[in-house]
């Protein structure tokens, strides 16, 4: 599973709006909808904020694993 496939993924069983977290990330809704549509990615730091909600690992985030933990 690809970024894209695995946000939408995450923020539906959140049960939360695209726009909702558009707005806790400081970022438009539009470029929300590019991030699930994989028509963009985001840079790093907002990487480490998205995982960092979800509680899941960047490596779960991108498709590195199928694993969700953070190693600690």
């Amino acid at each position: 599973m690809d970024f894209s496939q695995r946000l939408k993924e995450l923020r539906q069983s959140k049960k939360v709006r695209q726009k909702d977290l558009a707005e806790l990330f400081n970022i438009t809704p539009r470029t929300w909808r590019f991030y699930e549509a994989g028509k963009r990615e985001p840079n790093i730091a907002s990487l480490i904020k998205i995982a960092d909600y979800f509680g899941i690992s960047i490596d779960f985030l991108v498709g590195r694993t199928d694993n969700p933990q953070i190693n600690k």
